[in-house]
């Protein structure tokens, strides 16, 4: 049984429709990428599993269980955490309390401090900036907080929308590393990324989307060497 899945899920803007019968899976332990052009779907995708944007028709199952309609907060409490695009972090908090932020919904004291800890393990430049204001931070910085911050609530699937945007290529491969080492701790994740090019290199699988249709899905590994796939997403001719 998969640990997500969607099944035939339309989602609207208003009277636009952004999803077009969508279905996909995720298992438990994979990395699986969604890649598509702006507009195509990508983040209406995460919305719609996350809460944020219930779909009009369709299934979504969390472990078997149907979620949609959930309130977003409520995804919290079922293993669902998300690192949204544009970061979203408590820019007048310091580090320590938008961590402490994320395991808002916690009474373990002692583990919401062992979970701090991992998080500056994983991100040794956050520990260094712990007292400081997150909105002070660099970019990447800010970066690393907000996915810290989803990881507060022990979630059992973690969805990243966009985390390379406007970051410097050093700080892009150090991110990545970072992910890469979140799924082999143990948590699945579901990826949303531009950069086709650094998605591909760590999902397991990856779903192609074109507005609002899923139109190919393969083994990263098969994408890669799809020639549609290179010309339109990883600037090859």
């Amino acid at each position: 049984m998969p640990l997500l899945e969607l099944d035939n899920v339309h989602s609207y803007y208003g009277h636009i429709q952004a999803l077009r019968g969508i279905s996909l899976t995720v298992d438990e332990g994979e990395v699986v990428t969604l890649i598509g052009s702006n507009g195509a779907g990508k983040t209406t995708t995460l919305r719609s599993i996350h809460g944020v944007l219930p779909p009009r028709e369709g299934r979504i199952l969390f472990s078997g269980e149907e979620i949609q309609g959930l309130p977003a907060h409520g995804m919290i409490s079922k293993g669902i955490s998300q690192s949204p695009e544009g970061r979203k972090i408590f820019h007048r908090m310091t580090v320590r309390e938008n961590l402490e932020m994320g395991a808002y919904h916690r009474n373990d004291r002692a583990g919401v401090h062992e979970d701090i800890d991992r998080v500056f393990e994983l991100f040794p430049r956050l520990q260094e900036r712990f007292k400081q204001e997150a909105g002070t931070m660099s970019g990447g910085e800010q970066q690393m907080l907000a996915i810290g911050r989803a990881l507060m609530s022990r979630p059992k699937l973690l969805l990243l929308d966009e985390p390379s945007m406007g970051l410097a290529p050093v700080l892009v491969e150090r991110i990545f590393q970072t992910i890469e080492e979140i799924n082999k701790q143990g948590t699945t994740i579901l990826l949303v990324e531009q950069n086709a090019n650094v998605a591909l290199e760590i999902a397991t699988r990856g779903y192609v989307l074109e507005t609002g249709t899923i139109v190919n899905e393969a083994p990263a590994s098969e994408l890669r060497e799809d020639p549609k796939v290179r010309e339109a997403y990883l600037g090859e001719i």
